[in-house]
């Protein structure tokens, strides 16, 4: 795919995360940004990646062209005029932070019951091979620990969103209708779905409150309540909880892998996690 030139001062900025910024354009209201900080390769397998996601008719904005303005390189979607994140409507909404996680929750249960084509994305299981396999700072005991619990965990051929957290979530009440969208699916694959439901808890419960607040727009307390909606609604009612987090929280300490390829450096809160499962057995 070759670029489209555009002129960055047809945008507004109005977002920023680990890999880039979001803009909107100034004129036209269809027109939404994704541009990279670096790694122009990562654009355009993005993009490919989204127009095969919008294909299966998971709910995500609708992906256009490739772009760039000559020095970084982004993606055009169909904007979502209106949109709130799920993190953003708990910082807005506190007391319902519960019901947002529940809501949130219904989608992510349809998401993993979408079957899709193993031929077409990459099974999770090989993508957080090769990001450990790139991380410099496990010891060579820690990731022949973690790749044999990679490889025994259950396989599956339904989506994973690959960074399923509650930034990630967007929804639009317009025209009377309520709709929900699923958005940055860079890390998109198939595979078991605790390898997603372990972000959710992570973003939810394990970090600290200064960068809750700074990145989610909320206290760790209002993220709490989210989860607690999330986790009733996801594993239903008759759930054994106990059991059911002993699972997440060493799935939640395995997203270090893909945490840490992000940030570029290690994460000793999330490792936490892997002390005493993966790393004890």
């Amino acid at each position: 795919m070759k670029p489209i030139l555009i002129d960055l001062n047809d945008y507004v900025r109005t977002g920023e995360g680990a890999n880039g910024a979001s803009y909107n354009h100034k004129t036209d209201p269809d027109i939404m940004m994704k541009m990279y900080f670096r790694n122009f390769e990562a654009a355009a397998l993005e993009l490919e990646l989204a127009k095969k996601v919008y294909a299966l008719g998971i709910p995500t904005p609708e992906p256009g062209d490739l772009v760039t303005d000559g020095e970084r390189m982004g993606i055009r979607f169909r904007r979502i005029e209106g949109k709130k994140s799920f993190s953003r409507a708990c910082g807005d909404n506190p007391e319902k932070a519960e019901a947002y996680g529940k809501e949130f929750a219904q989608m992510c249960k349809k998401l993993h019951a979408t079957h899709v084509d193993t031929t077409q994305f990459e099974n999770v299981k090989d993508r957080l091979y090769k990001m450990l396999a790139a991380n410099p700072d496990f010891t060579a005991e820690q990731k022949e620990k973690l790749r044999a619990f990679i490889a025994a965990a259950p396989d599956a051929d339904t989506a994973i969103h690959g960074d399923l957290q509650f930034g990630n979530g967007i929804f639009v009440d317009k025209d009377g209708e309520h709709k929900q969208y699923f958005i940055d699916l860079g890390d998109f694959c198939y595979g078991y779905p605790m390898f997603d439901i372990g972000m959710v808890y992570l973003c939810c419960c394990l970090n600290d409150e200064a960068w809750t607040m700074e990145v989610n727009h909320m206290s760790n307390a209002t993220a709490a309540r989210f989860w607690d909606g999330f986790a009733k609604e996801y594993f239903g009612a008759d759930a054994d909880m106990d059991a059911v987090m002993k699972e997440v929280k060493i799935y939640a300490g395995l997203k270090t892998i893909m945490i840490e390829r992000d940030t570029h450096c290690p994460m000793p809160q999330f490792r936490a996690m892997l002390e005493g499962t993966i790393y004890g057995k």
